[in-house]
């Protein structure tokens, strides 16, 4: 009776841990170039009671056996990187990636960290920077007064106040082997771990890259209908569990009556 105790409680844990992730995704509906995340369950260990093809009687073998399992655990939780829904903001510095691809970026201490999140600013000395002043790479720098528009293959066209056009730069993208093995960093941003690969870096719209699409945000890719109903599924998984546990103290305490 105690197996099942435990093996419910795996099941109301696993399912605690479901409710987290869906609430972060919840939380991130509008946060732009998000991607949800996905709850993979595992089964645990089984005790063998009788093995399977036991010779039952001479040359015969039972088709089954018996096994009690032990419960569930997480085994990981995937980034789903479908694409998000695009935002027209009619600012020529928000810029969203079509396709396959993020952008890199440079923190203050040298690391490499990647996002889809094009909103993008100029910085005082006239770099392109994310929100949080860290540099895109390439590093492109935008004279003081010039106008800027950026093309689907990355270029970065500038106008000055003299009305001469030139490419201050051209933007590139970095993919991975395995996104989905992307440590995520907060701030938007993405990390490389052994799991991802190492990234390829090219021009949008080039080898199977995604092309840059200016005057557009990528918004979250969180579905609220699915994200909804996955709660209440979980909920509802939950509270199985508990009753499971419930009945077992039922089933404890019947037992414990038949002495009196």
């Amino acid at each position: 009776m105690l197996r099942a105790f435990s093996t419910a409680a795996t099941g109301m844990a696993a399912q605690q841990m479901l409710v987290d992730v869906i609430a972060n995704n919840l939380a991130n509906i509008n946060t732009t170039g998000f991607k949800r995340s996905q709850v993979n369950f595992q089964d645990l260990l089984y005790d063998q009671i009788k093995d399977f093809g036991t010779e039952v009687a001479s040359g015969i073998y039972s088709p089954i056996g018996i096994e009690i399992g032990s419960g569930v655990r997480v085994g990981g939780t995937a980034k789903i990187f479908t694409p998000g829904e695009l935002q027209n903001t009619t600012n020529p510095l928000d810029i969203a990636i079509t396709g396959e691809g993020f952008f890199e970026v440079t923190l203050a201490n040298g690391d490499k960290r990647y996002t889809r999140d094009g909103a993008l600013r100029i910085s005082p000395d006239g770099t392109l920077v994310t929100n949080n002043g860290f540099t895109i790479e390439p590093s492109i720098t935008i004279p003081d007064g010039a106008t800027i528009t950026i093309e689907k293959g990355g270029a970065v066209n500038i106008t000055d106040t003299s009305g001469v056009t030139s490419v201050a730069g051209t933007l590139q993208l970095a993919r991975f082997p395995n996104a989905s093995g992307l440590s995520s960093e907060g701030d938007n941003f993405y990390a490389e771990t052994e799991a991802s690969g190492s990234p390829v870096t090219g021009t949008p719209g080039e080898d199977g890259f995604g092309t840059i699409l200016a005057g557009f945000l990528e918004k979250s890719n969180v579905q609220m209908v699915s994200e909804l109903i996955n709660l209440i599924t979980a909920q509802r998984a939950y509270e199985i569990n508990s009753r499971a546990i419930k009945a077992g103290d039922d089933m404890l305490q019947t037992t414990n009556q038949l002495i009196r």
